[in-house]
């Protein structure tokens, strides 16, 4: 199954879409578990806050119904009117006691709460009425009044219910706390395996990235492998195309060296023979007749013209000069004569000492050099053209420029001119390196780089370097 356009082996889109999915999935439970946890634990602290409320109001109650009780008794035991004030106090605040107490319980009117108000009100009554006896009838009225267990009941019964209430505060703080430590464990245990989880998921996808990886690597080292390969079977196949056109090459000028042998010793002697046998038989017959001596006269122009033409023609398959003369002699002749015919402005720098090229090298360069003066002719309009040639101790150079129109610079690297492969292939057949060059000032270089141990004999390659040096000739 292929997953973004690339092969996976077996592993199928659900395999790389089911970590993210579950961990979205496992985030949001995660998010809503949490949610509902902490709520739980804030109606946990809540239930907690409200009786802790209770009973702090429960306190201040019974403090204060007991701090009245107590003053009271102290008044009417001594008659001071000091205990007054705290008595006045207490029982000033019991009453706001009372309804903060029936507030914290949330305005419960239940039979409970409405009792408490009824005996806290009858306590206040009780109270209230001593002081009253003690101040109209004396002390020993008011302490009979102690002696009776009225007030005692009241506040017995008062007791009893503050008991019973604070005992159902304690129990439900003590629900409250085992409820808030139940959720408190829970949210521990849900972090706990969302933390597990979590992990798990990260090793997941952290060994699906290394597979990933690991498949993108092998793939990368394959496709590694398989340019390696491909670029030594192009160099191969480059290396044997080389081979193949210099083989070509080497037997097209074998073919035309053939070619101009027969030509030359052929053609040009039945051409000969035939000029010779024409001048015999105008020494023997003398003829006055003016048109007979026309028509020798033509016949013998033919036959100049047929050896001129044959001697050019031989020039061209296979320059005599070269083979006699050598290279430079050859390119100096065949320069001279292709700018003669042509009216081209032409300058040379050519060595004036002559080195003793191999046979093959020889004719390559001298196509290479015929072959550039021929594009020069009939494609660059030049005015003129320049011939350079200059060596050192290791290297052969060769270079033509012309004055033309050049050629675009987005066609220099992708020119196929048959003209221009040949030279091309020619050099590197050489073991050279050959460039085509458009300068902006106009105009076209053609220079080819060629070592000399490829061109000159073993042993003139090897031979004595001063003696090579004073033929050196440099621009």
């Amino acid at each position: 199954m292929k997953i973004l356009g690339e092969e996976i082996g077996g592993i199928g889109r659900w395999y790389l879409a089911l970590p993210p999915v579950l961990l979205i999935g496992f985030l949001i439970g995660l998010f809503f578990l949490a949610a509902a946890g902490q709520t739980r634990l804030n109606q946990a602290n809540e239930r907690a806050h409200l009786t802790q409320l209770r009973g702090q109001a429960l306190n201040e109650f019974a403090g204060l119904i007991t701090d009245a009780e107590s003053a009271q008794r102290g008044y009417l035991l001594t008659g001071e009117s000091a205990y007054l004030t705290p008595y006045a106090n207490a029982v000033t605040r019991v009453g706001q006691a009372l309804d903060r107490l029936h507030d914290a319980y949330g305005g419960d009117e239940s039979s409970e709460f409405h009792e408490l108000r009824v005996l806290t009100g009858k306590e206040i009554g009780e109270l209230e009425v001593g002081i009253a006896l003690l101040k109209r009838h004396g002390i020993s009225a008011a302490v009979s009044v102690i002696g009776t267990d009225v007030g005692k009941r009241t506040m017995d019964s008062i007791g009893a219910i503050i008991a019973t209430m604070r005992s159902e505060e304690a129990n439900e703080s003590a629900a409250a706390d085992e409820d808030w430590q139940k959720d408190f464990r829970l949210s521990r245990w849900v972090s706990a395996a969302g933390a597990t989880l979590n992990i798990g998921l990260v090793l997941l996808a952290i060994r699906l990235v290394y597979s990933d990886m690991r498949r993108r690597a092998l793939q990368a080292a394959a496709l590694r492998d398989q340019k390696i390969q491909l670029e030594q079977q192009v160099a191969a196949r480059t290396s044997e195309l080389t081979a193949l056109s210099t083989h070509l090459q080497g037997v097209s000028e074998q073919e035309k060296s053939a070619l101009s042998r027969e030509l030359h010793d052929e053609l040009g002697g039945l051409l000969v023979a035939a000029r010779m046998d024409l001048s015999w038989l105008q020494q023997r017959l003398p003829i006055a007749d003016p048109s007979i001596e026309q028509r020798f006269k033509r016949i013998h122009d033919s036959l100049s013209a047929g050896v001129d033409l044959k001697r050019r023609v031989v020039e061209e398959l296979r320059p005599t000069l070269l083979d006699n003369m050598g290279l430079f002699t050859a390119l100096r002749w065949q320069f001279k004569e292709t700018c003669r015919r042509t009216g081209l402005r032409c300058t040379e720098t050519i060595p004036e000492g002559e080195l003793k090229f191999t046979p093959d090298a020889a004719i390559g360069i001298f196509r290479v050099a015929q072959e550039a003066l021929t594009n020069i002719l009939k494609h660059s309009e030049a005015k003129s053209a320049d011939l350079f040639i200059a060596m050192d101790q290791d290297t052969f150079t060769l270079r033509i420029t012309d004055d033309g129109k050049g050629i675009p610079s987005n066609c220099l690297a992708t020119s196929t001119s048959h003209g221009l492969v040949s030279m091309r292939h020619r050099v590197a057949g050489l073991g050279g390196t050959w460039e085509l060059e458009s300068p902006s000032s106009g105009g076209t270089v053609v220079t080819a780089r060629i070592p000399l141990a490829r061109v000159l004999p073993q042993h003139a390659a090897e031979g004595d370097e001063p003696a090579l040096a004073s033929l050196v000739l440099q621009p």
